[in-house]
């Protein structure tokens, strides 16, 4: 049992900022009753971890690098628990939104080591058993986050949402401490300050346009300012790392298809899987009425599915070729979605959900615990470390850009259908409905009409997420096919190799 304590010590800390990425989601009705702010602003406490997430993996793992793994990964887990206090704390939702973005970078440090510590404490056989449980905690976690959300959000409060996150920082401190190695010395490396900010710049500013988009519409100058800033900070990132000596993210990269193919996998699945949750969230439980408790245990079956087919699976896929694993994963994550939005119309209720989550987890399950050592495998060795960055990035800015995405489908489709039914300043209706206002919007309508304005805001919310799940279904089965078209590299020799995620990247 000791010798798998720095697994646990390792999977305590992932399925904590794994689960912190979802956990929110089914608790966004009662924090905007509580804090008295719109939902467009609370959208970021979403949006905010994941996007600091994503955009400093790189970043923290390069300066990991250079002041070692395991301090790293404690100095992380410290920041987050911090992090965590002030977020339960906060008296507004600006405290809030700018203590996630803190809980972010301490999760960033700790997700960019991850690997390099599995290596560190494992190799051989009992390698491929961590990186298969690994991948089961991984994949099972996003899914988790809805129903721990509800349980504490019904339960106690929706501030213990972070609460909860303290008791189980201590616990991974003191086992990090008392038994997590760390075999490789700290390396000279460059951080590459330049590349960090303008990706961040890159990022946030496509976020934040998206955001903007649902709140205030397409057809806004501003929103299209924003939009059009993203590819033009694009552009000065990708100007930044051509120059870099030691760059954050190696662009030579993008010239092997099979990298590029696994990149596009983890984006585009996490996308297509996880960033839906919270429009149906929304769904439950401002329309149809089920507690936070009952909306997030529809993602049970999800949950079950991807752990259950991980853990059983998992580190037999490690010798396999990757490319057919994920690109099958990532096909049925889509297919999951289409099943979804088949299902999810008119009179629907939380049942017709479960087959398509089912579909998801499976794919999630057997998707996931492939990614990073397929990225890292795909890569000369001393790029190990970078390839497998770029992935938990990717897989994280998916989620963040998905959930600004599938926001701006939900609303739109909403508003349609409301105005079919001549329902007045329909735009307003459809912007409070996709923000789980739908409660108050009723409460203000005169008592003559809110029958007939309650069936149609049914029949509105039903039908963006119906198209929400059709969005993320096409993408997951384009995705698929392209994962499966691109990815060309045979099975791995075996767990006896060394992981390249252990390797520093060296100066380009």
């Amino acid at each position: 049992m000791r010798k798998w304590l720095p697994l646990v010590t390792v999977c305590l800390g992932t399925f904590m900022l794994l689960v912190d990425v979802t956990i929110v989601n089914v608790a966004l009705p009662d924090m905007a009753a509580d804090l008295k702010t719109s939902f467009g602003a609370l959208q970021w406490v979403v949006d905010a971890y994941a996007l600091v997430l994503a955009a400093l993996v790189l970043g923290t793992g390069s300066i990991a690098d250079l002041v070692g793994h395991r301090v790293a990964y404690v100095a992380g887990l410290g920041l987050f628990a911090v992090a965590s206090l002030i977020c339960g704390l906060s008296p507004n939702d600006s405290v809030l939104v700018a203590f996630r973005a803190v809980q972010g970078l301490g999760a960033a440090a700790m997700f960019a080591t991850t690997f390099a510590l599995l290596n560190s404490n494992y190799s051989g056989r009992d390698r491929g058993v961590a990186y298969g449980m690994w991948g089961a905690i991984a994949g099972a976690s996003a899914a988790i986050g809805p129903i721990a959300g509800g349980l504490l959000t019904q339960g106690i409060s929706w501030r213990w949402i972070f609460f909860v996150n303290l008791p189980v920082s201590v616990l991974a401190i003191a086992l990090c401490l008392l038994y997590l190695e760390d075999a490789h010395a700290p390396a000279r490396l460059r951080v590459d300050v330049p590349g960090i900010v303008t990706f961040t710049a890159t990022a946030g500013t496509l976020t934040y346009g998206l955001i903007r988009a649902n709140e205030h519409g397409w057809s806004q100058p501003s929103t299209w300012l924003w939009l059009v800033a993203a590819p033009v900070l694009l552009v000065v990132f990708i100007a930044v790392e051509v120059r870099t000596a030691q760059p954050m993210l190696d662009l030579a990269l993008m010239r092997n298809r099979s990298f590029v193919g696994i990149l596009l996998a983890a984006t585009l699945l996490t996308l297509a899987a996880f960033a839906s949750f919270t429009y149906t969230s929304i769904w439950l439980q401002s329309v149809l009425g089920l507690t936070p408790i009952q909306a997030g245990l529809t993602g049970l079956p999800l949950s079950l599915a991807a752990f259950v087919v991980s853990a059983a699976i998992g580190r037999h896929l490690q010798t396999r070729a990757p490319g057919p694993i994920i690109g099958s994963g990532v096909l049925l994550v889509g297919l999951g979605g289409l099943v979804g939005a088949a299902l999810v119309h008119g009179s629907a209720r939380w049942a017709e959900l479960i087959p398509g989550f089912v579909l998801v987890g499976i794919g999630v399950g057997i998707a996931t615990p492939t990614f990073s050592n397929a990225a890292m495998a795909a890569v000369p060795v001393q790029r190990g470390g970078m390839a497998a960055g770029a992935v938990n990035t990717g897989r994280q800015l998916g989620f963040a850009l998905g959930i600004a995405g599938l926001g701006s489908v939900f609303e739109a489709r909403a508003e349609h259908v409301l105005a079919g039914r001549h329902v007045p300043e329909s735009a307003g209706v459809a912007r409070a409905l996709s923000g789980g206002q739908a409660p108050y919007v009723l409460r203000q309508a005169p008592a003559a009409v809110r029958g007939q304005l309650d069936d149609a805001m049914h029949a509105a919310a039903v039908s963006g997420v119906q198209w929400a799940f059709l969005v993320s279904g096409v993408i997951g089965v384009l995705a698929g096919l392209a994962v499966l078209t691109l990815v060309r590299m045979p099975a791995a020799a075996g767990h006896d190799a060394p992981h390249p995620a252990a390797e520093p990247a060296p100066a380009a």
